[in-house]
């Protein structure tokens, strides 16, 4: 019988040097273990992707305040001088407008008086008239009616067209004649508009069996938070982390309310509901501006945005949050009307030397009354996220700077607040900001017999937009 030895197989060769036939094999079937020359290892993973965390933009732009209810409630106050839209010349001398917001319209109370005096305008067209209010009543539940006299010589009908619907009107004044009382004065009682948003909870986990926590590598662990070493799991466990918070922004900015009839509204015994991030705030009750790429030197376009602006509070500064795309088509904007040199060029450093250095990325700059700061947001540019394809529908967003004055419902005062920030639940008993905790038998955690550890990560929190009509979010 032939003796088949068990420790590998000696090849002769012809000159006097190890091969990686003459070597035990520590794997079946694969002898690259018993490789002759070693390789130069590089112990440290390359960073090919920099920086791959996507939060700040919250951080930079907001705050962070505790709540205690499943419901945060605020109050922002409505225009003060008296307008209506969607107006209808009746007759020569009547104007109506619809006042039940079921019909259509958001007015639910006509507080013109007889005597106030008025501006009836058409914004297709800008013809407008002033007129004298003779009398106001309220012909239906849904309707009022104006009766008018004209300043001018023409009356409504030659001004505008008998049955002409979108105009508008507001109060700019009163005339009462001699000796007259306040009998048909209406006295206005000022209401507000009500927004509430509700808080989700986030969680994440990682876990690893106690052997493989055991285990060293031959990569040394290089993360973004500073961890370091050559135990695999504190990588994995970082970018557990890492991964989770930048979840606890983008679920406030991505998130929507489950509508009524949707797919998670419907769920049985479901208590998922949704809650309002930033896109979802913004496009329904900010200013949404669709396609804005102005050429170079042309401020057409941008100007239009502070024609806006001017309508609504017309917070002086204001930061912009932009794609890499939307970023460049305004410093081309810019550029072409920048009377510093040739093709627009501008010295940024360098003690503003021409010689020296040439800046053509513009940070932050003044038109009209506005200040703006210009800046790159990540989120919009990443390959994982919105920036996966050249058109993820959003292009960028402008957010005024400042704090707004609102109601508080549970404090019963006026207080102020940013713009935009989060609210998250805490108590005296528990703070749900960001809470983690182990649990296993591993790693420091001696809470079961389970031979693992595991790593678990909660919050529960939503995003506040007050006052949203000055924010203004770039689509495609």
């Amino acid at each position: 019988m032939a003796l088949n030895p068990t420790f590998g197989t000696i090849i002769p060769s012809q000159k006097q040097q190890a091969l990686s036939t003459n070597y035990l094999s520590f794997t079946d079937g694969d002898n690259d273990f018993a490789q002759q020359y070693l390789p130069e290892i590089y112990e440290q993973e390359v960073e090919r992707y920099g920086n791959r965390t996507l939060s700040g933009f919250l951080r930079m732009v907001g705050a962070e305040i505790p709540m205690s209810s499943d419901q945060v409630v605020w109050s922002e106050q409505n225009r003060l001088h008296v307008a209506y839209n969607g107006v209808t010349v009746a007759s020569a001398t009547t104007l109506t407008f619809v006042l039940d917001a079921t019909a259509g319209s958001t007015f639910v109370a006509n507080v013109i008086s007889k005597d106030q005096t008025i501006v009836v305008l058409n914004p297709a067209t800008g013809v407008e008239v002033t007129a004298l209010v003779t009398s106001s009543v309220d012909t239906s539940s849904v309707l009022a009616t104006l009766t008018v006299a004209t300043y001018t010589g023409a009356d409504l009908d030659a001004t505008f067209n008998v049955a002409d619907t979108g105009l508008k009107i507001f109060v700019y004044g009163s005339e009462y004649q001699k000796g007259t009382g306040d009998a048909d004065i209406k006295s206005i009682t000022p209401s507000f508009t009500q927004f509430s948003n509700s808080p989700i909870i986030i969680k994440s986990k990682y876990a690893i069996n106690g052997s493989d926590a055991a285990q060293i590598g031959w990569v040394e662990v290089a993360t973004e938070d500073g961890t370091g070493g050559f135990m695999w799991y504190l990588k994995a466990e970082s970018e557990t982390r890492l991964r989770f918070e930048d979840y606890l922004e983008m679920s406030v900015i991505e998130g929507t309310k489950a509508a009524a009839g949707s797919g998670v509204a419907a769920l049985t015994a479901s208590a998922n509901k949704g809650t309002e991030g930033l896109f979802a705030a913004v496009k329904a009750r900010g200013n949404v501006y669709s396609g804005f790429a102005p050429a170079a030197g042309d401020l057409t376009d941008f100007d239009n945005i502070l024609k806006n602006l001017d309508t609504q509070g017309a917070i002086e500064e204001n930061m912009m949050f932009l794609n890499r795309q939307l970023s460049l088509t305004i410093d081309n904007m810019l550029a072409g009307v920048n009377s510093y040199g040739a093709s627009g060029t501008s010295y940024g450093v360098f003690e503003n030397s021409e010689d020296m250095a040439l800046n053509l990325g513009f940070s932050g700059f003044r038109r009209g009354s506005y200040d703006f700061y210009k800046t790159d947001w990540k989120y919009l540019n990443d390959a994982s996220t919105r920036g996966a394809v050249a058109d993820s529908g959003i292009d960028g967003v402008l957010v005024p700077a400042g704090t707004s004055t609102v109601y508080d419902q549970i404090l019963g005062t006026n207080i102020r607040r940013p713009f935009l920030h989060v609210r998250y639940r805490a108590s005296q008993s528990d703070d749900r900001r960001m809470k983690s905790w182990l649990t296993g038998s591993v790693g420091g955690a001696y809470t079961s017999d389970l031979d693992a550890m595991e790593v678990h990560f909660l919050s529960e929190r939503c995003l506040c937009v007050q006052a949203a009509n000055n924010f203004v979010l770039f689509t495609a």
